[in-house]
């Protein structure tokens, strides 16, 4: 296709999801109505190939309406227009081509996402693991959606869909092989838990499952997924187990040696960490309190890992405070507190229990820490509190990171200032507007670790960074933190960094507000995946409808109306909106006087802009003064985009609204 000056054109289709097209500048292409995307996609679908104009008539309509032949080439007209819009009059059509009795879209190969992903997924079969597995990830990751999205039911789209997802299965359990010939068995688990949960006749899928299982030392795990299958195929489709799941199952069964792991790096760190840990054990004593805080050493990392890892760490945390309280040593006790500096970036507590249970211990080592105490061991209970008692309105909290941060700078200690710059920047949400503030916190942290080898903190830091970037609607910064971010965790194995640049990512989607609501929604859909098993219940319950529904909020769409939606912790915010995309204005307003102010955290404007559209909507004139009110300070910044993950759009058109209701109540 070439455009008036005669330079080629490019457009890109996209068929992995809705049907779409974009130009050369990544815009979406402008295809109109249904029957257009159709015709479109009958023509990728031809590879090529001419479809007849009768063909087409027959794909388009059950019973053809009597100009249905004039229709479509109205239709195809339409579309030369939009894919072609530097074409001269007149001039003949170079991408969408008359031929014959028909029409061809003569796409070149590497313009149409599904070729695309066919050719990488057959390429990486003749590669070795590590290069066939960045092919896969490449291939996969084009799609956005079932394939012919919003053609499902059309009889000429149904064989190629089930084409396509074929061959996505497959390259999704050849990137499961792959992962477990690197040694990546750990990680290769949750998405075949997914996988199998959402395609359970796959024989291949549980066999990959159960040996990802069991070299990661669950054996037992291993064998219940095997007899799941076994149960699962006998009573659907009264069959018994193929051959290669009879034999891996007698294999797991005697411990057989093909199975372990391949040899390697991650074999020999295996064998130096079996060996040292047995010296440990052998010379350290049972009773040592060294034990008790090397324990905090370990569940610290552990922490880092996220999914079981990181539940283990929080259970066990709390059992090792209450072991060090029991012994009487106040200053044992604050040490093993203290150790225990993970970073945070997620201002809702995964467990508000313990995390108030952490704080008393953290209160109650304070105030028994005897007047010689090391001050850098005072600074990390304070650090504690503050960083534990997020998301609260206490003035202990603010406090504790004061001090925590007074002390780490006269001690001069580059750790523990990191960990005090953490409980700090949780305590910056007292009001809106506040992404300056911790933008400076995240730039700090980010040139702190970096010079002192502080790894987990660097990554805060550009974690940080990206949030405040985003609600400042800097986004290329954004993006460059989350590059970062993502460098970093790749090099030194920290997985849950890829749930928030994940989510991330669906957000510079929904900021954007190029793509078609579809494509977001499914990204962030595709986001919500990676929270499952990720550890994070404070993160995860109620995010995804949330995002969803702050999509609607930022198109001026009503909110959705389904019964079974889980909004967890943000039902009180949604409820209103809810209620008034029902048309039960009584009970909307009643919720409305009833919505508490949001908690000082990282979706404090988010939820106040929701708080904002039902006061509108519904006249409440007092409600509509203290939105604006608490909206005002972030008039420059967009809103909820600080959390990294979602967006309700501008804060400015927000108080615009409010601004506007407020003139008509008083009128």
């Amino acid at each position: 296709m070439r455009g008036r000056d005669g330079r080629a054109v490019r457009v890109v289709f996209g068929v992995l999801g809705p049907v779409t097209a974009w130009d050369a500048s990544g815009e979406a292409v402008a295809l109109k109505g249904p029957r257009h995307r159709a015709v479109l996609a009958r023509l990728i679908i031809a590879r090529r190939r001419v479809v007849p104009v009768d063909r087409l008539v027959d794909d388009l309509w059950d019973d053809p309406p009597a100009g249905a032949v004039g229709a479509v080439r109205t239709f195809v007209a339409a579309l030369r227009r939009a894919l072609e819009p530097g074409r001269p009059p007149r001039a003949p059509s170079r991408l969408l081509v008359t031929e014959g009795p028909g029409y061809a879209l003569r796409a070149e190969p590497d313009t149409v996402d599904a070729w695309c992903f066919e050719r990488e997924a057959a390429a990486a079969a003749a590669l070795p693991p590590r290069q066939a597995l960045e092919r896969l990830d490449e291939a996969l990751g084009r799609w956005r959606g079932p394939a012919y999205a919003e053609f499902a039911d059309e009889h000429w789209a149904r064989a190629e869909r089930s084409r396509l997802a074929e061959i996505r299965l497959n390259a999704v359990e050849r990137r499961a092989e792959n992962r477990l010939a690197l040694g990546l068995a750990a990680e290769t688990v949750p998405d075949l838990d997914a996988h199998v949960a959402e395609h359970p006749w796959r024989e291949d899928a549980w066999r990959l499952l159960a040996l990802a299982l069991y070299r990661t030392g669950r054996q037992a795990d291993a064998l219940a997924v095997l007899r799941r299958a076994r149960t699962l195929l006998a009573e659907q489709l009264g069959m018994d187990p193929g051959a290669p799941l009879r034999r891996l199952e007698s294999d797991i069964l005697r411990q057989a040696r093909h199975l372990d792991p391949p040899a390697g790096p991650g074999e020999a760190a295996a064998r130096v960490w079996a060996r040292t840990a047995a010296v440990y054990d052998r010379a350290v004593t049972t009773g040592a309190r060294a034990r008790l805080e090397s324990s905090v050493g370990l569940l610290r990392n552990l922490a880092v890992t996220g999914g079981s890892g990181l539940e283990a760490a929080r259970t066990n945390r709390l059992a090792a405070v209450a072991a060090a309280e029991e012994l009487g040593d106040a200053e044992l006790a604050a040490r093993v507190i203290g150790a225990y500096d993970v970073p945070a970036i997620w201002t809702r507590s995964d467990d508000p229990r313990q995390a108030a249970q952490v704080v008393a211990a953290a209160e109650r080592a304070l105030a028994g820490l005897p007047p010689g105490a090391p001050e850098a061991v005072r600074a990390r209970l304070l650090a504690t509190i503050a960083l534990e008692s997020r998301g609260g309105r206490a003035a202990r909290g603010p406090e504790a990171a004061r001090l925590a941060e007074e002390i780490a700078r006269r001690l001069d200690d580059p750790a523990l200032l990191a960990f005090a710059l953490n409980g700090a920047f949780m305590q910056t949400f007292e009001r809106a507007g506040l992404a300056p503030r911790r933008d400076a916190i995240g730039a700090e942290l980010v040139e702190l670790s970096a010079r002192h080898g502080l790894t987990t903190f660097e990554v805060l830091g550009h974690l940080v960074r990206l949030q405040a970037r985003g609600a400042l609607g800097d986004f290329p910064g954004a993006d460059r933190h989350a590059a970062a971010a993502d460098r970093l965790a790749a090099r030194h194995e920290l997985p849950l960094v890829g749930v928030f640049t994940r989510w991330y990512a669906a957000l510079r989607l929904a900021a954007a507000g190029r793509a078609p609501d579809t494509e977001t929604e499914a990204a962030y859909r595709d986001a919500a995946a990676w929270l499952h098993g990720a550890g994070m219940p404070g993160l995860e319950h109620g995010l995804l409808p949330l995002a969803l529904l702050c999509l609607r909020v930022q198109h001026a769409r009503p909110a959705p109306t389904g019964e079974d939606i889980d909004w967890g912790p943000y039902a009180p915010w949604a409820r209103p909106l809810v209620l008034l995309a029902r048309d039960r204005r009584t009970e909307a307003a009643a919720a409305l006087r009833d919505v508490p102010d949001p908690p000082p955290d990282l979706l404090f404007e988010a939820l106040w802009c929701l708080i904002a559209q039902a006061a509108v909507a519904l006249g409440d004139a007092g409600t509509i003064r203290r939105a604006h009110e608490a909206l005002a300070p972030a008039a420059g910044e967009l809103a909820g985009a600080g959390s990294g993950l979602l967006t309700a759009g501008p804060v400015s058109r927000h108080l615009d609204d409010l601004a506007a209701a407020a003139r008509t109540a008083g009128r």
